[in-house]
């Protein structure tokens, strides 16, 4: 039996849209079969979780869900259509004259043929329902594209090309990857929402890259040309002389590539950092210009 999909998602019946994605997301991201390999149980949640948010996701199925018109899998309840009808509510079926009988190809009509069922009153084509998925997927894979495989929920895979410039949260629409329609009418599509996972060294601003970068003092002093990393591969850092640690850098053109949109840049923050064991020349030297600032001080004073 499928369970109750706001139980399953841990949400109040009024929770508010935000709420229930915000659920779903969390849920999805624990239980997700890549995480679990092998873990019957896990996958199985996996579903669950997944069917609550087609359903309760989509304005329009949460309303008939909450109406009594369809139960947790999305599918209809003919039952209570045809408790409305027999107590005589609009659209209920006629009675022939043999006594209090329905007729049945009446019935069955006004059961289902509204709905675009098998009744003889139609066969309505009903688009498949979309499916929706997590993915997570690292840092740099979201920024570079990369090929990735979602495991489905009833066990199978989708291999799918991620485009690069994936932004966290980001949803791929994937064509015709839904539940299979009824009537002749399409499959549904495969929602994917991706999640990406942080990395220690960059952050991401719009299309931009951020990045903090250790100098040593001499480079900072003296200035000169440095290695640095980017999100493609290692480029020259001019460090101008005499520069401070919270001094930004910018790196042109050396951020999230994306097609049709112009590529944005890398921002280096200056972090100077003094060397783990202590240099006695640098010491000596430092001390005696902090012994010659001191001079000057007295001098000034008197």
């Amino acid at each position: 039996m499928v369970r109750d999909p706001y139980a399953v998602l841990g949400v109040a019946k009024d929770a508010s849209t935000a709420e229930i994605k915000k659920a779903y997301r969390k849920l999805a991201k624990s239980n997700h079969p890549d995480l679990h390999p092998g873990d019957a149980k896990a996958e199985q949640t996996f579903k669950e979780i997944s069917q609550a948010h087609t359903l309760l996701g989509d304005a329009d199925k949460r309303a008939r869900y909450d109406a009594g018109e369809i139960d947790a899998s999305g599918q209809e309840r003919p039952q209570a259509h045809f408790h409305d009808q027999a107590a005589g509510g609009p659209g209920g079926f006629r009675y022939t004259s043999r006594g209090d009988a329905p007729d049945l190809d009446d019935l069955f009509a006004n059961m289902f043929g509204d709905r675009g069922g098998f009744g003889a009153a139609g066969h309505r084509p009903i688009r498949g329902q979309d499916i929706r998925y997590a993915l997570a997927v690292d840092f740099l894979d979201a920024i570079k594209g990369t090929k990735s495989r979602v495991t489905m929920g009833d066990g199978s895979t989708l291999d799918i090309a991620l485009p690069k410039g994936l932004r966290d949260g980001q949803t791929i629409r994937l064509k015709g990857k839904g539940m299979p329609g009824v009537n002749g009418a399409g499959h549904g599509d495969a929602l994917v929402t991706v999640s990406v996972r942080p990395h220690p060294q960059f952050r991401r601003q719009g299309d931009d890259i951020h990045l903090t970068l250790p100098v040593d003092l001499g480079d900072a002093v003296l200035g000169g040309k440095i290695q640095v990393q980017t999100v493609t591969g290692s480029v020259s850092l001019t460090i101008p002389e005499n520069s401070n640690s919270g001094r930004v850098l910018r790196l042109k053109g050396q951020g999230v590539r994306r097609d049709g949109k112009p590529a944005g840049d890398q921002y280096v923050t200056l972090q100077i950092s003094l060397p783990a064991t202590p240099d006695p020349a640098l010491k000596d030297f430092l001390r005696q210009q902090r012994e010659k600032a001191a001079q000057v001080d007295e001098a000034i004073a008197a």
